[in-house]
C-alpha cells in the first residue's frame, strides 16, 4: 500500500527501513525522518504522517530493545565506558 503519494514510499519500503535500521544498531530509536533519510527521501506535504505513523508502529521491529533484553546491558556499560569524561562542547573550556 502506499503510504506517502508525495514520495511514493509503500508500507513494504517503510518495513524495509525499519529492519535494516534495527539490524544495523538494535538500540537506535527509529522516528519518522530517519525512515525517509533510509530511504534517500525528504518527506513534502506532510499530509501522510497520520499513516506513516501508524504503519512504523505496527511494525514489530519499531520499538527500542527492553533493557533486560540479553546483552542490554553490556552494550549500555560499554558506551558508558567510551563516553566517560566531562563533556564540553567545541571550543569551550569547562566551567
Amino acid at each position: 500500500m502506499i503510504v506517502c503519494h508525495c514520495q511514493n514510499i509503500t508500507d513494504r519500503e517503510i518495513d524495509a527501513a525499519i529492519s535494516w535500521m534495527r539490524a544495523s544498531d538494535p538500540d537506535v530509536v527509529i522516528t519518522a525522518g530517519k525512515v525517509y533519510r533510509a530511504l534517500g527521501k525528504a518527506p513534502d506535504c506532510g499530509g501522510c504522517l497520520p499513516l506513516f505513523l501508524t504503519t512504523l508502529r505496527t511494525n514489530p521491529s519499531f520499538p527500542v530493545p527492553a533493557m533486560d533484553s540479553p546483552g542490554a546491558h553490556a552494550r549500555l556499560s560499554g558506551l558508558r565506558r567510551a563516553g566517560s569524561g566531562p563533556r564540553t562542547r567545541p571550543g569551550k573550556g569547562t566551567r
